[in-house]
């Protein structure tokens, strides 16, 4: 079993920050890898910056551009990667990102580097399973877990058959936008999250809107994971200190948690 389906098959609730690769600046993303570990975090979500990020909100815009501005390249994240692996990092790793630069790399290139870096999982939002199946399929063969998104608006059937073809983990994007939007409110959360439990038998994260240990709390108490993505590079942004205010802001997350073996609240009525 791959490392992401070894992770959610364990108990307990799991944190996933989301960096962008290179942000603020070339020297922070193995040291935010690492705080975020040492926080507590489960996993880590590498963006890889692109020119034209159409599911990203203005924060993971402004620093995807930052990063391109200050060389990033899909080669250098995947290097990055294994300089993470030699400091003994265990934490799954997953890349999201966009089509477009890895084509330009090639797809076979990329997987191939990818499994060598010791990337555990992807994210191509733009990439539709049916048109990527052969792409995922080799990933999968890679070890590479295939996570795809699920929103508001997906039929049942459909979550239940990105469930079948990911195999691992599937994403819950919490609401019809883009990242760092507005938290959804709370009772159609709910409904939705419940839905997907009743879609699937893989484990699924919930992200986008996910800013405060209220958030963590509240989404944790359905979904298998919460993942922190605007709210954290915002942080990061305005910090003295990014790394120390990563690990400040992720301990904090990582307390929201439900312990293990708690009783997670029962949903509001609708």
């Amino acid at each position: 079993m791959r490392r992401i389906g070894r992770l959610f098959r364990t108990p307990g609730k799991k944190l996933v920050p989301f960096i962008t690769a290179g942000y603020p600046d070339l020297g922070s993303t193995v040291p935010l890898v690492l705080a975020a570990e040492a926080a507590g975090a489960h996993m880590v979500e590498i963006g890889m910056p692109f020119s034209d990020p159409l599911a990203d909100g203005p924060v993971i815009q402004e620093t995807s551009q930052v990063a391109l501005d200050n060389g990033v390249t899909i080669p250098w994240i995947l290097e990055t990667v294994k300089q993470v692996r030699r400091q003994s990092s265990r934490i799954p790793i997953v890349l999201m990102g966009y089509i477009n630069p890895l084509l330009h790399m090639g797809l076979e290139t990329f997987l191939t580097a990818a499994q060598k870096a010791g990337v555990d999982g992807l994210i191509i939002p733009d990439l539709p399973p049916n048109e990527g199946a052969s792409f995922f399929e080799q990933a999968r063969a890679k070890g590479i877990s295939t996570i795809y998104l699920v929103a508001p608006n997906t039929p049942n059937e459909r979550i239940h058959e990105l469930g079948e073809q990911g195999q691992d983990l599937l994403y819950a994007v919490s609401i019809l936008g883009v990242t760092g939007s507005l938290a959804p409110a709370r009772q159609s959360l709910d409904r939705y999250l419940d839905r997907v439990r009743a879609s699937t038998n893989i484990p699924f994260v919930v992200g986008f809107g996910m800013s405060s240990p209220d958030d963590v709390r509240r989404a944790s108490a359905r979904a298998d994971g919460v993942v922190v993505g605007s709210a954290l590079l915002t942080r990061l942004k305005h910090a003295r200190d990014p790394v120390a205010e990563a690990g400040r802001y992720l301990q904090t997350m990582v307390a929201a948690l439900p312990q293990a073996g708690s009783v997670e609240p029962a949903g509001e009525p609708a």
